[in-house]
């Protein structure tokens, strides 16, 4: 049996009184995370979304395969022909794709088919996941694919709230016209498409509630 190829891990762990007031923290400064339909058209330097997607790749994966491409749009003349795709593909779904149901729960919220922050936006980051890796022309397996591009995704929302910059995981449906716009390999398939900026003076959310910690845990002691 061969050695271990293991190296150590060490970071630092909390404990007592500390380890209860980060754990707080945390979840007060998270909670004041939200989605935004609405953005300012202020410059966000490339380097910083360097950096958060350098946070979103310390995410974990099956078998660390880590199977994701972030593309990043800022080139406006591309934001406008994804905008004009993306709404082509949503002016259907509000016009009979989607059930009485769904249009009904998404009225809070007031959307529609027109989609003018994907223009105003400074950056758009479309996440891909690898359906299976390409090594000298052979496929490679990748496990939990999806699962793995979710949690990424859910680091890369983070890294863009601890930034002081705002998102929306928008998912125009089909959303087959990325792959095509960004001339795509055939074993990546558009999983979110992220408008990241600043928000706007005039930013306004809609009044909502989070289910409680009730509603979202079941504890077994």
């Amino acid at each position: 049996m061969s050695e271990s190829t293991f190296v150590p891990y060490q970071r630092e762990t909390y404990s007592g009184d500390e380890i209860l007031q980060r754990s707080k923290r945390y979840f007060e400064w998270l909670d004041t995370r939200r989605s935004l339909r609405m953005f300012s058209d202020r410059p966000v330097p490339r380097v910083v979304i360097e950096n958060i997607l350098k946070a979103a790749s310390t995410a974990p994966s099956g078998a660390h395969k880590q199977p994701w491409t972030f593309c990043v749009i800022g080139d406006p003349a591309l934001k406008a022909k994804i905008r004009e795709a993306a709404e082509e593909e949503e002016y259907k779904s509000y016009n009979g794709r989607m059930s009485e149901e769904w249009l009904k729960d998404l009225e809070p919220f007031e959307t529609n088919w027109q989609k003018p922050f994907l223009e105003v936006a400074p950056w758009l980051i479309i996440v891909f996941k690898k359906i299976y890796d390409l090594e000298e022309g052979q496929k490679q397996t990748n496990y939990y694919v999806s699962e793995s591009v979710g949690i990424a995704t859910g680091f890369l929302l983070t890294a863009i709230h601890h930034a002081g910059l705002v998102a929306l995981t928008h998912t125009p449906s089909p959303m087959n016209f990325l792959s095509k716009l960004l001339q795509r390999p055939e074993n990546e398939r558009p999983f979110l498409l992220i408008p990241v900026g600043y928000p706007p003076e005039d930013a306004a959310v809609p009044p909502l509630n989070r289910k409680t910690l009730e509603e979202i845990s079941v504890f077994f002691e």
